[in-house]
């Protein structure tokens, strides 16, 4: 692909974002995360990415939106490592599978099954989505000490949302319905969409990354009959991230 001056999709030159990067979603949530920083500055929105930098204990630090899935979060953290980020925490939301999750509680993904098709770009198969073990260990710390209800485990990861939630109505149901059950009895504990591919994208370009996740619901309970609120506040997730950010900068300064 032809060299520009800035980054193709998050329109970002060298220099414009931080070694550490956190990774939501939603474009709408990283003005609050940002607000978490030192003197937050916006480096600008190009589609689903929207770029913030600041400082956390000193060091540049940037939240950049990937918006929803593998395909656009696997951009974004390319062209983060092509001007220099090394380090990313995805903060996000998830449902939860595991009859254990409830709304509210933050999940810590360990792993997550490849249930999508970016990561084969990428890697065969065979090869493990797996996140890194220094931001894993930061971001379980960082829940534990805010006091959070912490799950960590294996997060299952999709490209399609409605494949999940109105299987029935797709030609191929009896293969969706079947992988679902797969994923309860492995004991997975929550799914999402992004988590799988950037551990592999992480891996191929020789950087860090983990994930957490705000539950929202979790269908297996509703379905059982338990008790079973919706919870849209993210501010769990996010405050966890940051506080993992500030434990990675310190590990990293000693």
């Amino acid at each position: 692909m032809q060299e520009t001056e800035k980054q193709f999709h998050i329109h970002c030159s060298e220099g414009d974002v931080g070694r550490y990067v956190i990774l939501p979603g939603d474009p709408g949530r990283c003005e609050a995360i940002a607000q978490h920083f030192n003197d937050p500055v916006h480096i600008g929105m190009n589609r689903e990415y929207n770029i913030w930098t600041g400082y956390l204990l000193g060091e540049k630090v940037s939240v950049c939106s990937t918006g929803i899935g593998g395909p656009s979060a696997a951009i974004a953290m390319e062209e983060l490592c092509n001007i220099g980020a090394d380090t990313f925490v995805r903060v996000g939301t998830c449902g939860g599978i595991d009859l254990d999750i409830m709304p509210d509680d933050i999940v810590v993904a360990t792993g997550a099954v490849r249930y999508e098709h970016t990561s084969m770009e990428y890697a065969p198969i065979e090869f493990p989505a797996v996140p890194d073990f220094s931001v894993t260990c930061a971001l379980m710390a960082a829940g534990e000490e805010l006091g959070y209800r912490i799950h960590t485990g294996v997060v299952q990861c999709k490209d399609s949302f409605y494949g999940q939630h109105s299987p029935e109505k797709s030609p191929v149901s009896w293969e969706l319905l079947q992988k679902w059950e797969s994923w309860k009895r492995l004991g997975v504990k929550a799914s999402e969409m992004e988590s799988a591919a950037l551990f592999v994208v992480a891996a191929a370009r020789g950087v860090r990354c983990g994930s957490c996740f705000h539950v929202i619901w979790n269908q297996e309970r509703e379905k059982a009959g338990l008790f079973m609120p919706m919870s849209e506040d993210t501010s769990g997730a996010i405050k966890v991230g940051i506080e993992a950010v500030k434990k990675l900068i310190e590990q990293d300064k000693k």
